[in-house]
């Protein structure tokens, strides 16, 4: 126990660790060095973010991919997916219904679709800046040339989030296609950031074939990226994925991984994410209590919202966006804080 104090202590003093110190402090971690680590986190964010929770509106506006990344529901080769495209029409309905619920950041999510050219992008892009520019767009739509980032950003996105997912190229060969590697990942991540992004990065918690060598090497290369969003995860499985038999990550760890970014990049925007409670109805305040300060209602169509299936058992697939955003108001305002209408920029 007084080793883990001490090595969360140093966390909060340095900012890193060395990597041999990471594992350790992850292998060896306990209840106790957990609880002692949130009550640090919770009052870095404090110092940063007071007890406000920034809103993202989140619209996932096609599930059609051309990769077959083996843990994810939309993957190309899942024949049981029921795939849809949302409209210009559609995503500007749902950016209108978000504004008028007070959101400030939209988020457009989706999957690696060839449908959706760099043209259509940039003009979907114009239009909702046009119309909201007092906003924040943050884009999610995987890995581009340096040549299409640039002209989202020309055309007004503010942010872009790509998980790197894992940081060992070993590890990352094992959960993607060949065509997938950790090494162009990194690259478009770099990219984006010296474009002038606003970047999130981030890494699933409990993925299959995972080691604490590997969440080490993922906060390492989360340092030295210094970017200015993390949004991690528990691994959750997907019945139609060839991951389906295995077992999915745990609440435990990633509320522990949360509580250690935040020692890290006091900082940086942190989400409690739908995954956190998708597995446990507290997910997302605990997610919020380890350090977090930010979550992400869906502001999808109810229609399609099920049918944006990464795993399993996804919460909030048939609540209307108003719902959603009330719900998560009573939810923090019981555990101390409130959901503030901003475009919640990142301070690191």
């Amino acid at each position: 126990m007084q080793k883990q104090i001490f090595l969360i202590d140093k966390l909060k003093e340095d900012r890193t660790l060395t990597k041999h110190e990471w594992v350790q402090l992850i292998t060896e971690r306990t209840p106790e060095a957990a609880e002692y680590l949130f009550a640090l986190a919770r009052e870095e964010r404090h110092i940063h973010y007071g007890h406000d929770v920034y809103i993202r509106g989140l619209i996932e506006f096609t599930n059609y991919c051309k990769n077959d990344c083996l843990y994810c529901g939309i993957r190309k080769s899942n024949s049981h997916a029921n795939r849809y495209r949302l409209s210009e029409e559609d995503i500007l309905d749902c950016c209108r219904t978000g504004y008028g619920l007070g959101f400030r950041t939209f988020v457009l999510q989706g999957g690696e679709d060839a449908f959706y050219t760099d043209e259509r992008i940039v003009r979907l892009i114009s239009s909702i800046k046009d119309r909201y520019p007092d906003c924040a767009l943050t884009l999610s739509i995987g890995e581009k040339s340096r040549e299409s980032y640039r002209q989202y950003f020309e055309a007004g996105a503010d942010r872009y989030l790509l998980r790197h997912e894992t940081s060992n190229s070993i590890h990352y060969s094992r959960l993607h296609p060949p065509s997938l590697t950790a090494k162009a990942r990194k690259e478009c991540l770099w990219n984006l950031k010296e474009i002038g992004y606003q970047v999130g990065t981030g890494f699933m918690v409990g993925s299959p074939y995972q080691t604490a060598e590997h969440l080490a090497e993922d906060m390492l290369f989360i340092r030295e990226l210094n970017p200015h969003m993390v949004g991690i995860g528990p691994f959750i499985v997907h019945r139609d994925t060839p991951f389906a038999g295995q077992t999915s990550g745990t609440l435990e760890l990633t509320l522990f991984m949360l509580g250690l970014l935040r020692l890290m990049l006091p900082k940086a925007l942190l989400p409690a994410t739908t995954a956190l409670g998708t597995i446990d109805p507290n997910g997302r305040e605990l997610g919020i209590l380890s350090g977090a300060n930010v979550v992400m209602p869906n502001l999808s169509p109810t229609g399609v919202r099920k049918d944006y299936s990464l795993y399993d058992n996804k919460i909030c697939t048939g609540d209307e966006a108003a719902e959603c955003r009330s719900c998560l108001e009573r939810r923090m305002e019981a555990i101390g804080y409130r959901i503030v209408t901003a475009r919640g920029d990142s301070l690191n």
